[in-house]
């Protein structure tokens, strides 16, 4: 397995794991609130419509990202750019993962923040009121750009894969790809949460965020290693 792929199945999993814990905590009463206005039998369509919003501006995002991190490579002649990138990259993802799992009182510089008069809190409130599947679309579209600690985290490993690339359209390609297979595991859990109304079943979330943390730091600690090998 090449490292692009062990990273797309690495992001995938911390997905999946860190939307157990923090994105039901930040997007669960976001996808309960419109969730509530549908229809029982009419939930998936909307709901699937919505993520696939936000994925794609995931997936986007990473594709910037990506043709950033190449951008670097490409810049330096010598690697000493690349090389400290590389460094910095895995010592911001260490310090992201220690934040969330709350080892670190990092909280503030890394965690979430919400906008009640912000361009995207008034987007929301626009298209959440059309009644209509098709609006939830844009409206992941919109939320995919809510600001987001793991989704930094992603991001910043998405610049770093694209400077192990060997051209600017594959490290966009990567990088897409890497912020998809992270959106896509947060689908699940967010799922979950439109069909349940409690949340007492999830009594271990806290167990389950740290094991995400743990992922994302060693994420950090391969992007360390890669940094110092160059």
């Amino acid at each position: 397995m090449s490292s692009i792929e062990t990273l797309y199945l690495t992001f995938l999993t911390t997905g999946f794991i860190v939307g157990f814990g923090h994105c039901i905590g930040m997007c669960g009463p976001i996808v309960v609130s419109f969730s509530l206005n549908l229809k029982t039998k009419g939930l998936m369509v909307p709901n699937l419509l919505y993520h696939a919003g936000r994925i794609t501006t995931y997936a986007l995002l990473g594709g910037v990202m990506g043709a950033t991190g190449a951008f670097t490579r490409v810049t330096t002649g010598i690697g000493s750019l690349q090389k400290g990138a590389m460094i910095f990259a895995g010592l911001i993802i260490i310090l992201m993962g220690l934040g969330m799992s709350g080892w670190m009182p990092l909280g503030k510089i890394f965690g979430d923040y919400y906008r009640p008069e912000g361009i995207i809190a008034r987007s929301f409130r626009k298209l959440s009121g059309i009644q209509s599947t098709a609006a939830f679309l844009p409206l992941g579209l919109v939320l995919g750009l809510l600001p987001c600690g793991p989704v930094y985290t992603a991001l910043i490993a998405a610049a770093g894969l694209g400077m192990e690339t060997q051209s600017t359209f594959n490290a966009v390609l990567a990088g897409m790809g890497l912020m998809a297979m992270f959106g896509i595991g947060t689908v699940p859990s967010l799922l979950m949460v439109a069909r349940l109304s409690g949340m007492g079943w999830l009594r271990s979330r806290n167990i389950i965020y740290k094991i995400g943390s743990i992922l994302m730091i060693g994420v950090g600690i391969y992007f360390l290693i890669k940094g110092f090998r160059y």
